[in-house]
């Protein structure tokens, strides 16, 4: 399904948004949901607090992850000599880098795409599932994440 992003400045982009759900119809405008992932350090760091892992510990992992974007841990490993040794030697590291691995790049907190807008001809909710936040804000989750989904 085709959105169109209203690149306008943040200062009066809900003025357009307003415009276009008073034309269109409020159920036929939606804006689209974002999902925040987990990345490398970021996972180690959450699976360190939830298991109530010192944070010393978890946060000296996390900084061995080099500073690549869309680096994954199994790719810190391969390049870092010493985490690979610490996950090799020492089985509470093996258990956090275990868990961390499984949850890395999952969903962590939900959003709002700063300009798609999707419009349909028929209510939005007819196409799409909908994330309502509150009564004024209701998403789409529909995104680029979900459409490569749906097309593979």
């Amino acid at each position: 399904m085709p959105d169109f992003d209203v690149d306008f400045c943040y200062e009066r982009r809900e003025e357009v948004i307003d415009y276009v759900s008073r034309k269109y119809g409020h159920d036929h405008v939606s804006q689209i949901i974002t999902f925040g992932t987990m990345s490398a350090r970021m996972v180690i760091r959450d699976v360190g607090r939830v298991l109530d892992y010192p944070y010393s510990q978890t946060d000296k992992l996390a900084k061995m992850i080099p500073n690549e974007l869309h680096i994954t841990i199994k790719k810190a490993m391969e390049q870092n000599r010493e985490l690979r040794e610490l996950y090799e030697d020492d089985e509470t590291v093996r258990n956090i880098l275990n868990i961390s691995m499984a949850l890395e790049g999952m969903p962590r907190q939900a959003s709002t795409h700063a300009c798609g807008i999707v419009i349909t001809k028929e209510p939005v909710d007819t196409y799409v599932p909908l994330y309502v936040r509150d009564r004024k804000h209701i998403n789409t989750i529909y995104n680029d994440n979900t459409r490569r989904t749906r097309t593979t």
